[in-house]
């Protein structure tokens, strides 16, 4: 049997991976809808399991033919989620970015153009603890890396995460919130037990808090949200309590205490609020997320250790877009699990 010259088989290596990568290239997957709800029936349902996503094939992003064949020299490139720890989408919603300290950089998972990139410093340097992100403006999301004690920024275009110079230094960076009124960005200084403000520049503002437990005191805060009241919520972790404060950083509410039961706190972990003004809270140790009014009355309870929909293992932090679609870093379970608020009050 004649062999096929090594020209003629380069040349149909790449036609039929030409070929292949036409037909995966299609538009981004649509998050498909399942009948997983929350409370369940008979009662009326309020949250809606949508999806889990670990890998840019499971939002619909394939490779592309260059991709392949650089891959087919140099090998593939690692795109699962190892640790995922925070998740945020930008302001255009076209991408999806997530934290993972497991593959010390940042995913971005591009749905308007099919792309995916792991982000790290210039040069490839790691960002070994990435755990803070937040979308600012036009695309831009800004990240903190505890390990690093610093603040990071990306767009849509950005090859690696450039450093924001900020006039003061920080020890132990985690959460993040943004006010796109004021132009603000707030760091939980978790270490510190402080809230620091600065401005987009990364001019030192102000300084919210001290180590206690009375009202504007802190005692280990991680994860930041703001409303669109501009009111900020603060993961008071181990005071057991979310705190809200107002635009100024005056105080306003607190609720939680240390508990086992529904409606208490174990590791109070991701925050953040919806259209309604529901206020969600992602406890690690219990393995779920719980919704409170604004007073601080549980009105729903979801989740317990496990690998099914709705099921976490040690979950991070939480992102709801403006459309109510609610994004859980399932951190242990290697994903991002994807809800939606569909209605009336829990």
């Amino acid at each position: 049997m004649n062999k096929m010259p090594l020209y003629s088989y380069i040349v149909l290596c790449c036609l039929v991976m030409t070929i292949s990568s036409c037909a995966q290239r299609s538009a981004p997957l649509p998050i498909a809808e399942t009948s997983t709800v929350w409370p369940e029936p008979p009662a009326a349902p309020r949250i809606q399991y949508l999806k889990s996503f670990s890998n840019p094939e499971n939002l619909g992003i394939t490779k592309s033919f260059w991709q392949k064949i650089v891959e087919f020299f140099s090998g593939a490139e690692q795109t699962q989620m190892i640790r995922p720890s925070a998740v945020t989408v930008d302001s255009n919603a076209n991408q999806i970015y997530v934290a993972d300290p497991g593959a010390k950089g940042i995913h971005r998972f591009d749905l308007k153009n099919g792309s995916y990139r792991l982000l790290r410093r210039k040069d490839n340097q790691p960002l070994p603890s990435p755990v803070g992100l937040v979308s600012g403006d036009n695309g831009e999301v800004f990240i903190t890396d505890s390990a690093l004690g610093g603040l990071y920024k990306a767009n849509s275009d950005s090859r690696w995460v450039m450093p924001v110079r900020l006039d003061v230094e920080l020890k132990q960076p985690t959460g993040i919130a943004y006010d796109k009124v004021e132009k603000k960005i707030f760091i939980a200084d978790t270490s510190e037990h402080d809230i620091k403000v600065f401005s987009l520049s990364g001019t030192f503002l102000n300084k919210i808090g001290k180590r206690g437990n009375k009202e504007k005191e802190f005692n280990f805060p991680t994860m930041l949200w703001v409303d669109e009241k501009k009111q900020l919520y603060i993961t008071d972790s181990l005071n057991f309590r979310i705190q809200v404060l107002d635009q100024n950083g005056d105080y306003i509410t607190q609720f939680g205490r240390l508990g086992d039961a529904s409606g208490t706190f174990s590791r109070p972990r991701g925050v953040a609020t919806d259209r309604s003004g529901h206020i969600y809270v992602v406890d690690s140790m219990f393995h779920s997320f719980q919704i409170f009014n604004n007073k601080g009355n549980l009105l729903l309870h979801i989740g317990r250790q496990g690998q099914e929909p709705g099921e976490f293992w040690l979950p991070g932090t939480i992102f709801i877009a403006p459309d109510d679609t609610i994004y859980i870093a399932d951190s242990h379970n290697k994903r991002v699990q994807v809800f939606r608020y569909i209605g009336g009050a829990p």
